[in-house]
């Protein structure tokens, strides 16, 4: 097995998985697409994209936290919307989270989402400087 140096893995959850939640190579952390589901495993906010967005960015900021960064030092975002329309209600979560130190983003919309109740999924990519 192939085995990449000097790589740092995190995880926010204890649950059984494939992938790590984040991945700090060098000076940049990789967050893993993050869904709206807590500690329990549980989705959050069914139906109900503001509460989904709180829940994935309260994800992000764990992934963050444990790099012993925060939202000022993420530098691009990518969101996955199950409906566009919804755009201007993550939009304000987001806004409450980064003010006006906004990452670069990249915003699409998608037919479905690992979790079935998902309504959106935000990927983040952070600088350690």
């Amino acid at each position: 097995m192939f085995v990449v140096p000097n790589i740092q893995r995190i995880n926010i959850s204890k649950q059984e998985k494939l992938y790590s939640d984040g991945v700090i190579f060098g000076n940049v952390l990789w967050i893993s697409g993050m869904l709206p589901i807590d500690s329990k495993g549980d989705i959050v906010g069914k139906g109900d994209a503001a509460l989904q967005g709180e829940q994935v960015f309260q994800n992000i900021h764990a992934v963050l936290e444990q790099a012993h960064l925060d939202f000022k030092d993420v530098v691009k975002l990518f969101i996955y919307l199950k409906n566009i329309d919804d755009r201007a209600r993550i939009a304000l979560v987001r806004k409450n989270c980064f003010g006006d130190n906004l990452p670069a983003s990249t915003l699409v919309e998608v037919s479905s989402l690992a979790h079935p109740d998902a309504l959106l999924e935000i990927e983040a990519v952070a600088y350690r400087g």
